[in-house]
């Protein structure tokens, strides 16, 4: 009877140090390559800001979504503000990338680009509930902190240009006046009304209408640019009068 229980024991006690070990391993940080480890700790902190706050994202909370240890931070960051400034850089970089592949479908004359960068900013893809969420989390932030700053400006270079250069066309083949400032104030007007209506979409995402949003936007452009604008968007140009001499 004693010997029966023994191995009873024996095997219980087997059993649950097997058991235990299995848990224990599933507790451990995984292995990953060096890049999937910077990706997993960018997307747990930008999940960490969405879900808990800029505040109360440390590495700790970083770490245990990414399952991975706090020595990856050091290791590929050097440290958490580091790994902030690389979240943020990551974020302008999906919101330009879908913007890219979003003109590369669209017209080229300066209207239709123009229609592009506005639909596609006010579209889902874009802007969104998660989105919103980092993108206000960083500007909170790119007071105190240049390099954030950088990846949280409306007033991108690139962006900037593109809207621009395509403003100045229309101005210049309407015959307009000082094309040059009027392409100046409806560049910086048309990301001015943008940036509105994100902060609009933070505060009213129940009520908040991407067509109402578009149109509005529209409407002043179409009162700067009648000939290239109206309150549906772009529209076709013909016979604009030539400014060659």
């Amino acid at each position: 009877m004693d010997a029966r229980s023994d191995q009873l024991d024996s095997r219980a006690s087997s059993k649950l140090n097997s058991t235990q070990k299995s848990q224990s391993e599933d507790r451990q940080p995984r292995r990953y390559s060096s890049e999937e480890s910077r990706r997993l700790l960018i997307e747990a902190t930008l999940e960490s800001i969405v879900e808990v706050g800029f505040s109360s994202t440390s590495v700790s909370e970083i770490v245990t979504r990414a399952n991975l240890s706090r020595g990856m931070v050091h290791l590929y960051f050097d440290n958490k503000d580091a790994l902030l400034v690389a979240a943020a850089r990551h974020s302008a970089e999906v919101y330009y990338d879908t913007l890219s592949e979003q003109l590369e479908t669209a017209g080229s004359s300066p209207q239709e680009v123009v229609q592009t960068v506005i639909l596609s900013d006010l579209g889902d893809a874009l802007l969104n509930e998660r989105a919103i969420k980092i993108w206000f989390a960083f500007r909170g932030e790119a007071h105190a902190n240049e390099a954030i700053a950088q990846f949280s400006d409306t007033r991108d270079d690139h962006l900037r240009d593109m809207i621009f250069d395509a403003f100045l066309e229309m101005a210049t083949a309407q015959q307009l006046p000082e094309p040059g400032k009027i392409a100046r104030d409806a560049t910086h007007g048309t990301l001015a009304l943008l940036e509105g209506m994100w902060t609009d979409y933070l505060l009213h995402s129940g009520s908040f209408s991407r067509a109402s949003a578009a149109r509005i936007i529209f409407r002043f452009l179409s009162a700067l640019f009648p000939q290239y604008f109206n309150l549906d968007g772009a529209i076709e140009v013909r016979d604009l009068p030539c400014t060659s001499s």
